[in-house]
């Protein structure tokens, strides 16, 4: 771990990144105590623009920017950490199986995970959040259903490689049988290129739960930063605050995330040197 942080250190970019989320999830946290407001209550303040009472100014019902800005925080870090632990899981179990069988395991599988690849993410997610019912819940799953072909493939990848090596047929030696192998020796040993990919996973799912609440299809209970500009785009040339801000939030976010994901790739590859 010292070695791998020392290795990260060395990415500027990707450092940036991470004080950039860490900074985002204690401010997630530590909101309700240093923020006045609630971020649902209506107040006479309308339309005020950034000022020393309301440092990101009012929407048109009289609430808090800032305090929505946090909430959202909230949400999409929920959503991003929720569906990248979701699909990483699903996709290291199929993955990891369907290299490890082989043949036509490994053929049936990886045709079924492409074909999540090959539909266009954003209508799929549209289409059956749209059906279902809207809900963070049901935002989570659909974006784990979505997401996980992208581990199955890595980890894939990583066990074809670790079940070629020698330490595995010394195992198989001892008597152990083949799922103690794939599940304690290979999967173990296969994980550090999906620390990269569910990285990217979760700036992945922020955009598309931003889109998806943009269109009022995720949760109706929760301020998010899609729902806020929805709000914010019918008043763009009057409040541009309304937009501007959740609209960055989106963008550093995501950017944030794919930062660390690059910088975390490079590291755990070994051909990886920072130039």
């Amino acid at each position: 771990m010292r070695e791998f942080w020392l290795k990260f250190a060395g990415h500027r970019f990707g450092l940036a990144g991470l004080v950039f989320i860490v900074a985002l999830i204690v401010l997630a946290v530590i909101y309700p105590f240093i923020v006045p407001y609630d971020p649902a209550a209506i107040s006479n303040d309308i339309m005020m623009g950034p000022s020393a009472r309301h440092w990101l100014g009012t929407d048109d019902l009289g609430r808090d920017v800032f305090a929505g800005m946090c909430q959202g925080i909230q949400v999409s870090l929920t959503v991003g950490f929720a569906a990248a632990l979701a699909s990483s899981v699903l996709g290291i179990l199929i993955g990891s199986v369907a290299g490890f069988a082989g043949g036509r395991t490994d053929l049936g599988l990886m045709r079924f995970s492409e074909m999540f690849q090959v539909m266009p993410s954003f209508i799929l997610a549209a289409v059956i959040v749209a059906i279902a019912g809207p809900g963070l819940a049901r935002v989570v799953a659909v974006i784990a259903i979505l997401a996980w072909p992208q581990v199955a493939r890595v980890i894939r990848g990583e066990v074809l490689r670790i079940r070629q090596l020698e330490f595995v047929d010394a195992v198989r030696c001892l008597g152990y049988r083949e799922g103690a192998i794939l599940f304690q020796e290979v999967i173990p040993n296969a994980l550090p290129p999906v620390l990269a990919v569910g990285t990217l996973i979760v700036g992945q799912a922020i955009l598309l739960e931003a889109s998806l609440s943009f269109l009022g299809l995720s949760s109706a209970d929760l301020i998010s930063w899609g729902r806020m500009l929805n709000n914010g785009q019918r008043f763009l040339f009057d409040a541009w605050w309304l937009s501007f801000f959740p609209g960055a939030a989106i963008f550093l976010t995501v950017l944030a995330f794919n930062l660390v994901g690059d910088a975390v790739g490079a590291v755990l590859n070994p051909k990886g040197e920072q130039k």
